[in-house]
């Protein structure tokens, strides 16, 4: 088939230049894609607001928003060519996570260059039914290759997640302070013997192994020998480093209904096709899914088959490679839940939080940013909004304009929940406050005794000083949560714009269109 193009955000090329409608509107999405001139990051308006907002700049991805449902996104891609519907698919996050964005990855499996659908992690299982349908439907690709092997080469060790580099753990400090309700770590990597390097906006990909408790629980419920061979490894090594034991696949599902009869037959069918029979499916994990259909008899060999790839996590970069070379630190929240009375934990949180030893060798590789990064003038102001654990990438960008001494003036708005045990790095604040390094500290506290302040709260408490840096050439900057903080920031930066510059409502989304089209709003959310 002929993959279309995306259609262009800003018109590359005059309409005088001699091509054709058609192949002017090829080239346009192809140099904007190229010029990173589409809307990059995040559209956290709703659906008519973001129409709004975009005007005559639309790139023709409205749903280019991750705090849209996936229904209202594949709806606004209806009559589209498949890459455009496939990229509706996608979690809509630009978080490199399976190596692409999302329009490039949907692009190449439009094209039959990426075989393996399931990538989107933060998409999960309901953006690869998606995919599968509009594979299936489309025929772009065998809809059978969605699993782990691709045709394309590997890059340079370390540099993409299927070529990882080791490098060594060094240690783990926690950040949360006395009474806090989250655990919340930095986690430091020596890069030196593995040579590489990155910049600041880049992330880090972490190739983790599952809690061993958990992989003993599950090989205990298949009723399998551990040291049983599974193609060439043994099964609790398979499932400690290979395969995910997260959210239980569609494929498991089908396989549990071949060995069962019976009502159970038709509920792992009514599973395998995304149903929910029994209104528990979100306690089916791996784990949950053995107790549930505790009869079945799985070989190991077509168990560890059925099971998705463990997937590469990624984390900003909270650091700065020319302020302290051959290092690399993250910020992390160690994910710890409960479902029921069943206790859950996030793979690589809590590898990094409490598994790993200091010394070991770690598969690791460094994710380029797409569209995130310090301006390239060391001159130009940035504005800074990165609560919790948003604040990784911006720790990294005042570590590094500390190191370069860049004249630019630095703001940065903080918040979590307490400020007396949860204000990470505030000894490092308050001096880069005291050296002059950040110009503005501006604190948000959503669970002190004053009442429920947010980041967004505060951005419009200082909304005109903040829309003054803004008309003096600032670049804006928002990491953490897609779904509700980011969308809440954006909407503050229209009622700023509103409220401060004068304009009206469809001006004031205008001109935060304006700041993304321009590259001067920037976002790393997840």
């Amino acid at each position: 088939m002929t993959l279309q193009p995306p259609s262009p955000i800003v018109q590359v090329l005059p309409e005088t230049a001699p091509f054709s409608e058609e192949q002017r509107s090829w080239l346009n999405g192809f140099f904007a894609g190229l010029l990173s001139l589409d809307n990059a990051g995040i559209t956290a308006l709703s659906p008519t607001e973001n129409a709004a907002v975009m005007g005559e700049a639309d790139d023709g991805a409205p749903w280019h928003d991750p705090s849209m449902e996936l229904p209202d996104r594949m709806q606004l891609a209806e009559g589209k060519p498949l890459p455009r519907k496939l990229f509706a698919a996608m979690a809509q996050q630009d978080c490199g996570q399976c190596g692409y964005v999302c329009e490039t990855y949907s692009a190449a499996i439009a094209e039959g260059k990426e075989p393996r659908l399931n990538l989107c992690a933060p998409g999960g299982k309901e953006t690869l039914r998606m995919l599968k349908t509009l594979v299936e439907a489309g025929g772009s690709a065998p809809a059978a290759a969605t699993m782990e092997t691709s045709a394309a080469p590997l890059g340079p060790a370390g540099r993409c997640r299927e070529n990882p580099a080791l490098a060594t753990f060094l240690s783990r400090r926690k950040l949360n302070g006395e009474g806090s309700q989250k655990e919340t770590w930095h986690v430091e990597f020596d890069l030196s013997e593995c040579g590489l390097d990155y910049v600041v906006g880049d992330a880090f990909g972490v190739v983790a192994q599952n809690d061993p408790r958990l992989v003993d629980a599950v090989i205990a419920l298949l009723g399998a020998r551990p040291d049983a061979d599974v193609g060439g490894t043994s099964l609790r090594q398979a499932l400690l480093a290979e395969r995910a034991l997260g959210p239980a696949p569609d494929a498991l599902f089908q396989l549990i209904s071949y060995v069962t009869g019976g009502e159970m037959r038709a509920k792992a069918r009514r599973l395998a096709a995304g149903e929910d029979p029994d209104g528990d499916l979100d306690r089916l994990d791996v784990l949950g899914a053995l107790h549930k259909f505790g009869r079945a008899r799985l070989s190991p060999e077509a168990f560890v088959e059925a099971l998705d790839p463990l997937q590469p996590r990624l984390y900003s970069i909270s650091s700065s490679c020319i302020a302290t070379p051959g290092r690399v630190s993250l910020t992390v929240d160690a994910v710890r839940y409960a479902i029921g009375t069943r206790p859950r934990w996030g793979v690589a949180s809590t590898y990094l939080a409490e598994r790993v030893a200091p010394g070991e060798k770690v598969p690791v590789y460094v994710q380029r940013a797409h569209g995130f990064g310090l301006p390239e003038d060391p001159a130009t102001p940035i504005i800074m909004c990165g609560p919790g654990t948003g604040i990784a990438p911006f720790r990294a960008f005042l570590h590094d304009r500390r190191a370069t001494k860049a004249p630019g003036r630095n703001w940065l708005f903080f918040g979590h929940q307490r400020r007396t045990s949860d204000f990470f790095y505030e000894d490092e604040l308050t001096a880069m406050k005291e050296e002059g390094v950040l110009t503005n500290l501006t604190l948000a506290w959503s669970r002190d005794d004053t009442g429920k302040v947010y980041v967004q709260d505060r951005m419009r408490e200082r909304g005109a000083e903040l829309f003054a840096w803004l008309e003096q050439g600032a670049h804006f900057y928002v990491c953490g949560d897609a779904k509700r903080m980011a969308k809440d920031v954006e909407l503050a930066l229209v009622d700023i714009a509103a409220a401060h510059g004068g304009r009206s409502a469809d001006a004031a989304q205008a001109y935060l269109a304006g700041l993304k089209k321009t590259g001067r709003y920037q976002a790393d959310v997840y």
